[in-house]
């Protein structure tokens, strides 16, 4: 209820100060943010620890990181930020990455070069919550938005798919990458899909393939963050190098999956028709 509170004064607000020509483009651009509230703290805590953060200090720094990260889901489940059904969202996106982050460190992708206790298999556990600011964002932007997604695929169709991406990320280091193939896919799956919402009471819409691509556009202007601030470092790059543009691709095909986990929660914002928030309150 807090949290609907706040949305709702901080719209209000908006709505009377701007100009009504750019109000909703601004409460767009404002839901967005406030949807993304977890992974902007995170991330600024990334660029602030690595900018202050000693080798002397008896905290290492990716142990302060898991619990930051770990305070804050609890504080936001204190304070209603996010629901109980949220936190089920995050608590799947933390597994699936987790297990992706055991694998692909002990492949040499990418490494972790500081030093830190609260690990498993070499994996600092705050690099789970990197996946879980993805779920946290999609499960807040949701209900945020008051999304549904229509037409949509049979959701067995989405779970073979998802199943087929998340595997891929795995056996390509064994066998041939069909990555390009799953991009075909996912475009002939979903390219009917809409994902309306509402930013006022007028429906709006976006195909759902190229809300994962504008989506995995910004995850990659994320990743750069990590980097340059010596959080992780992928095989062969500096520092300061930009993350390679085929990592674009790796996080359009892994929305999908962070798709697929979110509506395994939140079932009923499929197949259903747009209905403002308004409408719902009758």
């Amino acid at each position: 209820m807090r949290n609907l509170q706040i949305e709702r004064i901080l719209g209000d607000w908006v709505r009377n100060k701007l100009p009504s020509t750019l109000v909703e483009f601004i409460m767009f651009v404002l839901k967005q943010a406030w949807a993304c509230l977890f992974g902007i703290l995170f991330l600024a805590v990334l660029i602030i620890s690595s900018a202050i953060w000693q080798d002397n200090w008896v905290l290492h720094r990716y142990d302060a990181l898991f619990i930051f990260a770990i305070t804050t889901q609890v504080l936001f489940l204190l304070i209603k930020f996010e629901s109980i059904q949220e936190a089920k969202v995050i608590i799947l996106f933390h597994i699936v990455g987790t297990i992706m982050e055991i694998f692909k460190i002990k492949m040499g992708s990418w490494a972790y070069p500081e030093p830190g206790l609260i690990k498993i298999a070499d994996v600092p556990l705050f690099s789970g919550f990197m996946y879980a600011c993805v779920g946290s964002y999609m499960a807040r932007v949701i209900r945020i938005f008051d999304m549904c997604f229509a037409p949509y695929p049979p959701f067995w169709v989405t779970v073979v798919l998802a199943t087929t991406i998340y595997a891929n990320f795995f056996t390509h280091h064994y066998t041939y990458d069909i990555r390009n193939l799953l991009f075909v896919t996912t475009i002939a799956v979903f390219w009917r899909t809409r994902i309306w919402f509402f930013i006022g009471h007028i429906p709006r819409w976006m195909p759902l393939p190229v809300a994962a691509f504008l989506s995995a556009f910004f995850l990659w202007l994320a990743e750069n963050i990590g980097t340059m601030t010596g959080t992780w470092i992928y095989s062969g790059q500096t520092r300061w190098d930009l993350v390679n543009f085929g990592k674009l691709g790796s996080w359009y095909l892994l929305l999908y999956i962070s798709f697929l986990l979110v509506t395994t929660v939140y079932r009923g914002v499929l197949y259903s028709a747009p209905q403002s928030p308004t409408n719902k309150q009758k």
